[in-house]
């Protein structure tokens, strides 16, 4: 799919003293509480820029089917979510605005986390600025690793087999709780050298390396059968799995945090990195970006609205309630987040942490993926041919979209 869009430059039309701007931005639906909070953020940015408005408008479903049909259309937005994910193939599809020229030494760029930033470039050109991110960190009942003899969390995934078998007999029915799709499972591929897609977007999980770190998640499953789908205990999520008491550790991310606190209040539990696997520290991290539509006809109002919500100030405001993590080292600091116990593991882990992206054609990587590997956890097919199949069809898909 190619989205051709003609460019009118119009890069830094100063703002109309007299006139008000109406910018719109688009996002997807969050919680009520994080809509409730950018609402009052767009607030306090309206205050402060008099000659501008926000048009604040949710997109509930089909969120980048909507954001490409309008950019076909030339209807989208001036201002607009996007997912590190999804990234890649808009960023190569000439309909975004660079930022480069717009950011100057106030803004200060260098504060941002460098994982993050980069997740957003695409031939030496900055085409969004992140608004938070979250790492994964390993969530773990203090209770239960009480009863069953454990003081520290596991640091190696031998230790974590060790102590999800020990766990499975306690309080809890499975000792850990697994998420077996693909943006849970990278830098287990990626501890042992092996890479989702190759140099030219293709899928490559079938190869010799990727295969060892996936092998761990099905040997844990079928043969130590100390983990646990959220199907395999009626829950729907993995933060859900281990509030409710199912498993005893789990691998989420900062989001569960505020959920288990407010579902779970009686819930004993702390956080931890990841555990080493082939003595790789590893994790994912999640990003999302502001970015600023090629034919927007209020440019320059809307990096003014780009530049407060990523700014300090603004990014303060957003994070502050713990919700999201800020993507600005200074932010992270001023919030005391590299200090807090339950957040220190996100905090810390970003250095390390692969993006979620799979390449231009993500849709094909990960919904071929994740079919097949569960096929291979429940026993219906080895692994290796589990991958093998996955492979041929999400290239054959990919070569269909080139």
């Amino acid at each position: 799919m190619v989205i051709a869009i003609a460019f009118i430059a119009c890069h830094s039309l100063p703002l109309p003293k007299a006139n008000t701007v109406t910018v719109k931005l688009s996002g997807w639906a969050g919680s009520q509480v994080e809509q409730k909070l950018l609402r009052q953020v767009l607030q306090n940015f309206e205050a402060q820029h008099p000659n501008i408005k926000v048009k604040y408008e949710v997109i509930s479903d089909q969120y980048m089917d909507v954001i490409k049909t309008r950019l076909v259309g030339d209807a989208a937005p001036d201002v607009f979510y996007l997912d590190a994910l999804e990234a890649p193939f808009l960023m190569s599809q000439n309909v975004l605005e660079p930022l480069d020229n717009y950011i100057t030494p106030e803004f200060d760029i260098e504060d941002f986390e460098v994982t993050l930033l980069d997740s957003f470039k695409y031939q030496n050109h900055i085409y969004g600025l992140p608004k938070d991110y979250s790492t994964l960190a390993l969530f773990y009942n203090k209770k239960s690793f009480v009863t069953a003899g454990l003081n520290t969390p596991p640091t190696t995934w031998s230790e974590l087999l060790t102590y999800s078998q020990k766990l499975t007999s306690g309080l809890n029915k499975y000792g850990f709780g697994e998420i077996p799709e693909l943006a849970r499972q990278v830098y287990k591929i990626k501890a042992f050298g092996g890479r989702i897609i190759d140099e030219n977007g293709y899928a490559t999980f079938a190869s010799e390396t990727s295969l060892p770190g996936l092998q761990l998640v099905i040997h844990q499953y079928r043969k130590d059968k100390s983990s646990a789908q959220k199907s395999d205990v009626g829950t729907n999520s993995g933060s859900e799995m281990f509030g409710q008491g199912k498993v005893a550790m789990v691998i989420e991310g900062n989001w569960a945090i505020p959920y288990l606190k407010e579902t779970f209040p009686q819930l004993e539990f702390a956080t931890a990195e990841l555990p080493t696997i082939n003595n790789q520290k590893g994790t994912m991290v999640f990003t999302v970006a502001y970015v600023m539509n090629k034919q927007s006809q209020h440019k320059a109002a809307a990096w003014e609205l780009i530049s407060y919500l990523t700014g300090k100030a603004g990014m303060q405001k957003w994070t502050a309630t713990g919700l999201t993590l800020p993507s600005r080292k200074s932010v992270a600091q001023n919030l005391n987040y590299d200090q807090d116990p339950l957040r220190i593991a996100f905090v810390t882990s970003v250095d390390y942490a692969t993006p979620w992206q799979a390449g231009k054609y993500p849709a094909a990587i990960m919904n071929n993926f994740d079919n097949q590997f569960v096929s291979a956890l429940l026993g219906q097919q080895p692994l290796n041919q589990a991958m093998l199949r996955a492979q041929n069809a999400a290239n054959q898909q990919i070569k269909v979209m080139e």
